[in-house]
């Protein structure tokens, strides 16, 4: 079997959250076909290696994630030329054992994936012997996209300038290296035709290759939960899922709570809304002691809370590449409310798969809509199922993968 070395920046189980459940997968539908070595970090104490990734990888490698205090971070924003993101990873002790493991093994692909492990490929890369091994580098983001929405939207108000002003600049640092980035890798995937079309604007003649975001549809669509996941569930539900301390996120769940949910409390008073997910930022205190609020922080299985949510929400207004939250929601055959933005990068169609909304007003009369139409839900949630189903399955979406691997190693 060919060989495979993964760099990934967090070890990829349990896949509970977006970048977890892509990585893990990728492993995981890849496994058949490749002997897979993963070179990755940890948090925290070190831990033992999962048993499912054991089984699928020959080798896992972790090192401890490297830590930044905030005055270094504060004096590199200014006098470095590379992004923050990059220092988030950046570690003498991960490029060690890079070495060892290159020097050791004879690697036909080294797949790197997420931007803030780009610069690993980027020493393969000055540093191997003509075009071996090939060079893959997966684009979860179009990250200099993120920073510049993420400035759009918090400029807007005074209070968060100071965001404002760090995205700005992140924006411009992030469009200088990703554009490196993929001038340097042999092959660069993103995960919507939305994301390639953004970093071929960097550029021009870049070739990407489009690997969506997939999912587990048996997980979610067998789930079948006898009780509401908390006591005092509202026969009202909005639920919002995700890693509660990424910024996207954490800007949804306050538009939600501050500007929409207050108009949809006016017809349905009883209606709640429910933030699922670990490590809530401190900006979400804001919201918590709000009535008809819950954040809940870590939760072993979100798959109970978005079964029985009245209707998910995806109230996105800054980020890139794709939202898995939509497909794990679909298919459990929710109805989905979103903005624009938040479901960019799928086919879904308003009105067929979900309803789509980017103002506060029309947001809340798209929840309240489905509220007060039980068949309307019914009826979006199974043809979203439909869609899902049939394009987003994992062992359809790494066959693209898998291609590209082939046209590369056939150089």
């Amino acid at each position: 079997m060919r060989k495979l070395l993964a760099l990934m920046p967090v070890i990829p189980y349990p896949p509970h959250q977006g970048t977890n459940i892509r990585n893990y997968n990728l492993l995981r539908h890849l496994a058949d076909e490749y002997t897979i070595h993963l070179l990755t970090f940890y948090e925290g104490p070190k831990p033992s290696i999962p048993g499912p990734l054991r089984e699928i990888c020959e080798i896992v490698e972790a090192v401890p994630n490297p830590s930044h205090s905030m005055p270094k971070r504060l004096l590199r924003l200014i006098s470095s030329p590379l992004p923050d993101v990059i220092y988030r990873k950046s570690s003498p002790l991960l490029l060690e054992r890079l070495r060892e493991l290159l020097a050791q093994n004879r690697y036909d692909l080294v797949h790197v994936e997420g931007i803030e492990m780009a610069q690993y490929g980027l020493w393969i890369a000055s540093h191997r012997t003509g075009r071996k091994p090939a060079l893959v580098f997966g684009d979860q983001n179009a990250e200099y996209l993120l920073q510049k929405r993420a400035f759009e939207t918090d400029i807007r108000q005074l209070r968060y300038w100071p965001a404002a002003i760090y995205s700005l600049i992140q924006w411009q640092k992030l469009a200088r290296y990703e554009a490196a980035i993929c001038r340097k890798f042999d092959r660069v995937i993103a995960v919507s035709e939305a994301d390639g079309e953004a970093l071929k604007k960097l550029v021009p003649e870049l070739e990407v290759c489009i690997v969506p975001n997939g999912i587990d549809v048996d997980f979610y669509s067998d789930f079948t939960p006898r009780n509401p996941p908390l006591a005092d569930w509202s026969p009202w539900a909005l639920v919002f899922t995700g890693k509660m301390d990424f910024r996207p996120n954490v800007d949804a769940a306050l538009w939600f709570a501050q500007e929409i949910l207050p108009k949809v409390r006016e017809k349905f008073p009883q209606a709640c809304f429910y933030v699922v997910g670990r490590n809530p930022h401190p900006r979400l205190r804001a919201i918590m002691d709000r009535e008809g609020v819950v954040v809940t922080g870590y939760v072993e299985d979100i798959r109970p809370f978005i079964a029985f949510a009245s209707v998910f929400v995806v109230p996105i207004r800054m980020g890139g590449g794709t939202r898995l939250k939509l497909l794990e929601a679909m298919a459990m055959k929710k109805a989905v409310v979103s903005t624009t933005l938040g479901a960019e990068g799928y086919p879904f169609r308003h009105g067929l798969h979900l309803l789509l909304a980017d103002e506060p007003e029309t947001f809340a009369e798209a929840v309240c809509r489905l509220l007060e139409n039980e068949k309307e839900r019914v009826r979006l949630g199974e043809e979203a199922f439909k869609l899902v189903d049939e394009r987003y399955r994992w062992e359809k979406i790494v066959k693209a993968l898998k291609e590209t691997y082939e046209e590369l190693l056939a150089r």
